[in-house]
């Protein structure tokens, strides 16, 4: 059986892991929990927000259920020492270098969309996001120009190796889906955008029955609203996939939807999952935050680390059955409160 690290973290990321954890347990798989503080709750205890109690338990856990960091009175602390360092810090020590965020319209939310029903009802898409380079771990810092201005500078970056490694997981998850893969960069005015599609050109070698296309990343924004239901899959950088994938949430209706998969393999291995959402330290402790993107990365853990899809599938049926039966949080539009959306989604899961 699997030891699943439980790092809940800030605002309302205990309340909706405490959702996924119930459906999890649900199943009666046998795999056993194991809690340790992160972000702000870790800083507030240990003064730091990745102590090395809470890593150590993240490298020896077959998979880690991560729940959000931030705290907004923390805003003042220096950089090295702010809650969402330790969602950095875990990227780094463990390797994940691969995001998978899948964004799927839910039969009955077409309504909680920003998009038309008719547009939002064709959304089924996975960004695969690179998480380990660009400017996020790029040289950064402050200076004083020679006129005495302030002036601030972030270096984006990428090496051959790191480009080819999430194209590879971009290439071999579109081979799986539609075989459709769009790659999004800014090819047209940054280095690092060349150099990236130039490694991409060379790995399409090795997937002739996968059509590629490339899209500079504020057309692919755009697109994401005209025409969502025409991509696939789609692979960029940490940054403009940060952006797109936020985007993406409000296209299927709420950022309370969208789960996550953060690995250091394509399968198997120890993987990192999350709700996409933040902490949302406004709605904290009032029971309003939706779990479904808690639950559903429960699912992606049970697929892509312990290899058990017919779980993953029996979660993932359970939301959808949950939702078309009426169940509905604030940011969807309804008044059911976390656990009373989890009560729902354990409903249909039985």
């Amino acid at each position: 059986m699997a030891l699943i690290a439980l790092l809940a973290g800030d605002g309302i990321g205990p309340e909706v892991t405490h959702e996924a954890r119930r459906v999890l347990e649900a199943l009666d798989l046998g795999h056993t929990f194991e809690s340790a503080p992160v972000g702000g709750a870790a800083y507030r205890q240990t003064s730091h927000p990745l102590p090395p109690e809470t890593l150590a338990l993240a490298k020896r856990a077959d998979a880690i259920l991560f729940g959000a960091v931030g705290d907004p009175e923390m805003d003042g602390l220096e950089r090295a020492l702010r809650p969402e360092q330790a969602i950095l810090g875990l990227r780094k020590a463990l390797g994940l270098f691969a995001n998978l965020r899948p964004a799927k319209m839910f039969p009955g939310l077409e309504d909680a969309s920003a998009l038309r029903p008719e547009v939002a009802r064709a959304i089924d898409m996975v960004i695969v996001r690179e998480l380990t380079g660009d400017v996020y771990f790029g040289d950064k810092g402050r200076s004083i120009t020679h006129t005495g201005l302030r002036e601030g500078h972030d270096l984006m970056r990428y090496d051959e190796v790191e480009v080819a490694r999430i194209v590879r997981v971009g290439f071999e998850m579109a081979q799986r889906r539609k075989r459709i893969l769009t790659s999004v960069d800014k090819a047209n005015v940054l280095e690092t955008s060349q150099l990236w599609r130039e490694v991409v050109n060379e790995i399409a070698l090795d997937y002739p029955e996968v059509k590629l296309t490339h899209m500079y990343v504020d057309n692919a924004a755009m697109q994401l609203v005209r025409n969502p239901g025409a991509f696939d899959v789609i692979v960029t950088g940490n940054l403009f996939g940060d952006i797109l994938s936020d985007q993406a949430s409000m296209c299927v209706g709420s950022i309370g939807m969208l789960p996550s998969a953060s690995l250091n393999e394509w399968q198997g291995t120890c993987g990192l999952y999350e709700p996409i959402h933040g902490s949302a330290p406004d709605i904290a402790g009032q029971g309003k935050a939706n779990p479904c993107a808690a639950i559903l990365s429960a699912a992606m853990l049970l697929r892509h680390s312990l290899a058990d899809e017919a779980s993953a599938q029996r979660i993932e049926a359970a939301v959808i059955a949950a939702i078309a039966g009426g169940a509905r949080t604030p940011d969807l539009g309804g008044t059911h409160s976390t656990a009373a959306m989890g009560d729902a989604v354990l409903a249909a899961l039985q």
